[in-house]
């Protein structure tokens, strides 16, 4: 069997697992501020929302972060912490200095500001020290663009991060390499822990699918020369969206989001479907390394 076949079923097998849960847990909303943002110092006051199961118990963390210039509550984003919290997870999507893009520098110093799990006061440590949240159980987190970035490099600033999904992730965005901190080798997450999915128009990473792929590899190290798919065993590795699969026919940066960036509503399947591209699936993916 073909690893991408496999890596399908198992995604598929995972979401049918989760479709009789997911809904049926009541959730509890939250709001929190933390300190961190762009500079070094980290100093800036930053806002926190998010949902976690209203029973009793200690649950694993899931931190989501958005792209440039992106509202941190986002559709996009409520939708990934809402699914989140009914897994079984303190979920939160945090706002973060997110203006301006930036080089490894300093999107590294972003990150290091969300995610330094050494400060009491930085977004995980907001979030760890929760009366329901165990990090001891895991954190595990995604983020679409420049959130993309500061998920692939959570784990840099805390072990405790154990797997992350990005969105319209690479190393090469306009005048900014990344590969010296982004690609494969070069973080401290492994790529058996990182699933990325791109569209195949992605004018960031791309805008062609040839170049979606190449960008697909330096992140992942996973080659797999014209294929679409480059999911391994457990699930991770790569995909690329093609433009008839999403609603609009345009597979680019925001393919999840029906009229592009700019669009309001968020693509069907994206949402609520079960391809391998879709949230739950690879949020159903996430779940597999966090203990319940």
């Amino acid at each position: 069997m073909k690893k991408s076949e496999l890596s399908f079923r198992l995604g598929l097998l995972l979401a049918l697992a989760w479709s009789s849960a997911a809904g049926a847990q009541a959730l509890s909303s939250f709001s929190a501020t933390y300190r961190g943002g762009g500079t070094s110092l980290c100093g800036s006051t930053y806002n926190l929302r998010g949902q976690e199961p209203a029973a009793s118990g200690k649950y694993p963390v899931f931190i989501y972060t958005v792209g440039t210039t992106e509202n941190y509550d986002h559709s996009s984003a409520l939708a990934a912490v809402e699914e989140m919290a009914q897994r079984g997870y303190v979920a939160a999507t945090v706002e973060y200095d997110n203006a301006t893009f930036g080089s490894c520098s300093t999107l590294t110093a972003r990150s290091r500001c969300i995610f330094d799990g050494s400060r009491s006061t930085s977004a995980v440590g907001t979030l760890c020290s929760r009366a329901k949240a165990d990090c001891s159980k895991g954190i595990v987190v995604s983020g679409f663009s420049q959130g993309s970035i500061m998920a692939i490099l959570a784990k840099n600033h805390d072990s405790r991060v154990q797997a992350a999904y990005g969105l319209g992730a690479g190393v090469q965005y306009s005048i900014y390499n990344l590969s010296s901190c982004v690609a494969n080798g070069n973080r401290a997450l492994p790529s058996s822990r990182l699933r990325i999915i791109n569209g195949e128009q992605d004018a960031f990473v791309g805008p062609t699918e040839s170049q979606v792929r190449a960008q697909n590899t330096d992140t992942t190290g996973y080659s797999c020369p014209l294929a679409t798919s480059c999911l391994q065993s457990n699930g991770s590795g790569w995909y690329i969206i093609k433009d008839s699969q999403v609603g609009d026919l345009n597979a680019d940066h925001c393919y999840m989001r029906t009229g592009s960036c700019v669009g309001l509503l968020l693509d069907t399947t994206w949402r609520s479907g079960s391809q391998p591209w879709s949230l739950r699936t690879n949020l159903n993916w996430l779940t597999q390394f966090t203990t319940p």
